[in-house]
């Protein structure tokens, strides 16, 4: 889970350092059309086949094309602000996924600690936005407008998930699921780039390498391989480890690019984050606080 959460937080990282070699758009769109193809091989290998027709292929469409508006908005917001900017206002997903499933799921309903995790969140992202950022009113408005669009990133991502939750695709397997997204994504944003003229390319090593890596380590590895935790683990908990992502975005932004952090900012993530954990990670508490209990009353009991 450490490993993914790496690689997840790497990809912000290797769209800002190579954005002035070909646009995030095109990037992404290249990738999840490559990433697309592998995923249908390894269906076709194991003897399946993805439905292209049906209630199912539609919401299949219809969930990747959320999934690509995501990523188009991802692609955009990190040409105007930081690469730690980005991670953590996308991770703020789980927010926004449980409060629609609130609205939809009777089991999903949110308890009265997750509210107070929520109102923690919208504090946080407030108080981040307050960071004073560049000393520039123009280069502000930029980054500003920057955290928005990933904001509105991570509330797609958050749809995305509500879609698949309360729909068919919650019962067909993760990899036909996996293909809709990164092939819907796939046209979508390639199409954005050449619509918007963003198809500038300068072939370098480091344009290649970060292209194999999103391709093939992101979006089809590691997706794979959090869709088949998803089947061994509890998803409570995988939800707050994958907290790690933007902690490890942070630090690599930092490091590796070099970027400012304003108190503001850090203050404001951190809240944001520990909204997240009490969100996530309270249906997990719960089941612990309630077998704590049972054993103390076994324990009692005996003796």
């Amino acid at each position: 889970m450490v490993l993914i959460c790496l690689v997840w937080s790497v990809q912000q990282i290797g769209l800002k350092a190579t954005g002035h070699l070909a646009a995030p758009v095109l990037q992404i769109g290249v990738r999840s059309v490559i990433a697309a193809f592998c995923v249908w091989a390894l269906v076709r290998l194991r003897g399946d086949r993805i439905p292209f027709s049906g209630s199912t292929a539609v919401t299949g469409v219809f969930v990747g094309l959320l999934f690509g508006f995501e990523f188009l908005l991802l692609a955009e917001s990190i040409k105007l602000t930081s690469a730690s900017h980005v991670v953590v206002f996308l991770y703020t997903a789980p927010i926004f996924a449980a409060l629609g499933l609130h609205w939809r799921l009777p089991s999903e309903r949110l308890a009265a600690g997750q509210w107070v995790g929520i109102a923690l969140a919208a504090a946080g992202i407030a108080v981040a936005f307050i960071g004073n950022g560049p000393s520039t009113s123009a280069d502000l408005s930029s980054m500003l407008l920057g955290d928005l669009l990933a904001l509105c990133a991570g509330a797609g991502w958050g749809a995305t998930t509500i879609v698949i939750r309360c729909s068919r695709l919650s019962t067909v397997p993760a990899t036909h699921t996996l293909f809709y997204q990164l092939a819907a994504a796939g046209v979508l944003l390639t199409l954005a780039a050449f619509a918007s003229g963003q198809t500038l390319i300068v072939p370098t090593w480091l344009l290649g390498l970060n292209l194999v890596f999103q391709a093939f380590v992101v979006c089809f590895f590691s997706f794979l391989v959090w869709f088949w935790m998803l089947t061994q683990y509890r998803a409570s908990q995988l939800g707050v480890l994958s907290l790690m992502s933007p902690l490890f975005g942070v630090v690599l932004g930092v490091l590796l690019l070099g970027e400012p952090l304003s108190m503001e900012f850090l203050l404001g993530s951190s809240i944001v984050l520990a909204g997240i954990v009490i969100v996530t990670g309270y249906p997990w508490f719960r089941q612990w606080r309630l077998r704590h209990a049972s054993s103390i009353a076994v324990k009692r009991t005996a003796d």
